[in-house]
């Protein structure tokens, strides 16, 4: 069987057919088939928390920075401003953050977890440990290491402003 034609196993563990590499680019193409089976089974996961794939992101950016700038979060995040303000409406409404006025400035606004919010951190962790276990199942210690480092690389090259990419 062609390398780039591997079956899969989509989110509830069936085998699924994948398209070939596209010629000239199968790395990339590896990685976007990749993302996409990652971000299923994320969505997965979560729905059992309550979260939609990304608010976890920003729930986890809140527990170890505290309350932060909506700007903030829009840059970290590297979402469109808009897609942000409705990510921040759905936890606000499902009462895991809240938003006020930045005392310092006021035209800004500050987004904090709740108390509720708080309460999901331990789950959120387990959710992400077991999408790690699943995602990486088969690989010993040494290659999960080697997989982390050459996405470190792979994430450096793509970053704005990496002179590489200029």
């Amino acid at each position: 069987m062609d390398a780039t034609r591997e079956p899969a196993a989509d989110a509830a563990g069936q085998g699924c057919t994948l398209p070939a590499a596209a010629e000239g680019g199968p790395v990339s193409h590896a990685l976007s088939r990749v993302a996409r089976l990652h971000r299923t089974a994320a969505a997965g996961l979560l729905r059992g928390l309550g979260l939609y794939p990304g608010q976890e992101l920003v729930m986890m950016y809140l527990w170890e920075n505290g309350p932060a700038r909506q700007s903030d979060l829009i840059r970290m995040l590297g979402l469109d401003p808009s897609t942000v303000t409705k990510m921040l409406q759905r936890l606000e409404q499902a009462g895991q953050v809240r938003r006020l006025p930045d005392p310092a400035d006021r035209r800004a606004v500050l987004v904090e977890a709740t108390e509720c919010g708080t309460r999901l951190l331990t789950e959120v962790e387990r959710v992400w440990t077991a999408l790690e276990e699943e995602s990486l199942a088969g690989l010993d210690p040494a290659e999960r290491e080697q997989l982390l480092r050459l996405l470190g690389r792979v994430e450096a090259n793509l970053c704005p402003g990496n002179t590489a990419r200029a």
